[in-house]
Formats: C-alpha cells, structure tokens, sequence
C-alpha cells in the first residue's frame, strides 16, 4: 500500500506541475486581453458554450508537456477527445484535463477559472491537481493520503444542520436543461441557508473541500470538469456521488458533500426532482 501511495504522489507531482505551467500560459493570455488583446472565440453546443484560442493553446501546450513527462500514458482532453499513446488495458494511466475550468469567467475576466489535470486508473481518479491562474492557488490531492491548498492540509466544515448549509450549483448549457435545473435549484433553496453559482465546476468541489461551501450539486458535467477536483473533496473529507452512482438523482449528477449535511441533502434533492434534470 505504501508503494501504491508513493506512486499515486508521483503522478500528483506530474499534474500539479503541468498544471502550473499551463496555468502562467492562461494567465499570460488573460492579462493581454485585458490590455486590450483579442482572442478567437467559437461556440460548440449552443451559443453559450464557448471555447476559446487559449483554451486550445493550453490543451496542446499540457498534452505536449505529458507526452515529455509521461511518454506511454492516454490523455482525456476537453477540447481535443481521447488519444491513446501506449498500449490500452488495466493499469494504465489516463490524464484527464480541462485547461481552463470557467471558460466564460475567463473570458469575461471574472477570476474564478482554473487549470484541472487528473491521473485516473481504472477511470479512478488517483491523483490530481487545480491551479488558479490569476491567484496562483494549487489544490492538490493523492488518494489515500489527503488533498492540500497550497500544502495546507483540507478538511471540510461541519454545518450545525441543512437548514444553515452554504451549498454551489452550476447550470447545463441547453436551454431546456437550464429550465429544470432552475426549478430544482428554486426548491432547493426553500430548505439550505443559500446557494452560490460561480461558473467553474473545479473550483466549487476545491471550495468544498475548504469548507467554503458545505456542498455542491450539478448535473451534466463531462469528467474534465470534476475529475481531479472531486478527489480533492473526497480527500477533504466530502462523500461524493459521480455521474452513473445514483439514477434516483440522476444519472449524470455530481454531488459533493460534507457528511453532516449529506444524508438530508439527497432527500432534498429527490423531493425536489434531481433525477428528472
């Protein structure tokens, strides 16, 4: 076990320094926009949902980086698909990466985006890092061993009850989904303290995980999005549910929350529809 431990550490380094170079690559990008720089930008599923030129810079910028460091490893991208580089099969490392969490925040210049980098075997997350870019924070986890801010070890809050929880959500880009998501965040908030809405998947588990926020809840999310964060909130402490675990909430829900609130939360959520999401 020490030995797995050890390795799963190895890999953590791997994607908190990859995630840290790509991170002053954004950073480099968004502080030209704001002198006055222009950046292409294209939409994908509606036109809400947008990629930019520096998202696709950073992806081939970390691909290139995890080819150097880690030559036979399969990398899960957000903005270029699946690529296969050694041989497949059981005990393979996959990396899994959105370079920039908050694509629409980073656009806009709202700092809440992140550079996420996952080592998943078995398509188990064991390793992981998010980097902000503008702040310079790191979130770091390793399985089994804990997950830290900036080396400080991460432990969640411990809410008196649901009634006073601080809990995040985040909305899908269809229109229709958005509807039903509304409703279920309107019943909802009938029965936390209140609800925040930040833009970056990543970033809502990490702050979890702080014990910023008691909870987060989103469905439709691609496993880019919460794959190295959701390990930094189990590590922290938080029972996750990822997409495919409970149908009774909806088959692609994430759900991350601190164990004194979890229970009634999901009862919550049913009551108020999740699995019709």
């Amino acid at each position: 076990m020490v030995a797995v431990t050890v390795e799963y550490a190895d890999l953590a380094g791997v994607a908190e320094q990859v995630a840290a170079e790509a991170a002053e690559l954004v950073a480099g990008a968004r502080q030209a926009m704001d002198r006055g720089e222009r950046v292409t930008v294209e939409t994908k599923t509606s036109e809400t949902d947008v990629v930019t030129a520096v998202d696709q810079q950073a992806e081939r910028f970390i691909r290139d980086r995890l080819a150097e460091l880690r030559p036979t490893d399969a990398v899960l991208g957000e903005e270029q698909g699946h690529h296969e580089t050694g041989e497949p099969g059981q005990g393979a490392v996959t990396w899994v990466v959105d370079p920039i969490d908050g694509t629409v925040n980073f656009l806009y210049g709202f700092p809440w985006f992140a550079v996420s980098i996952a080592a998943q075997l078995d398509g188990e997350s064991v390793a992981g890092a998010v980097v902000e870019p503008l702040s310079g924070r790191r979130w770091t986890a390793v399985r089994g061993a804990g997950s830290w801010l900036d080396g400080r070890v991460l432990r969640v809050s411990q809410p008196e009850r649901i009634g006073v929880a601080l809990c995040s959500t985040g909305f899908a880009y269809d229109a229709a989904r958005r509807r039903r998501q509304a409703d279920m965040v309107a019943c909802l908030l009938r029965s936390v303290g209140d609800i925040r809405r930040s833009g970056s998947a990543a970033l809502d588990l990490c702050a979890v995980a702080a014990g910023w926020c008691d909870a987060y809840v989103e469905h439709g999310l691609s496993p880019w999005d919460w794959a190295a964060a959701a390990l930094v909130a189990a590590e922290a402490g938080a029972e996750i549910t990822q997409p495919g675990e409970d149908p009774n909430r909806g088959d692609d829900v994430v759900i991350a929350a601190t164990p004194a609130i979890a229970v009634p939360l999901r009862e919550i959520l049913t009551t108020c529809g999740s699995a019709d999401v």
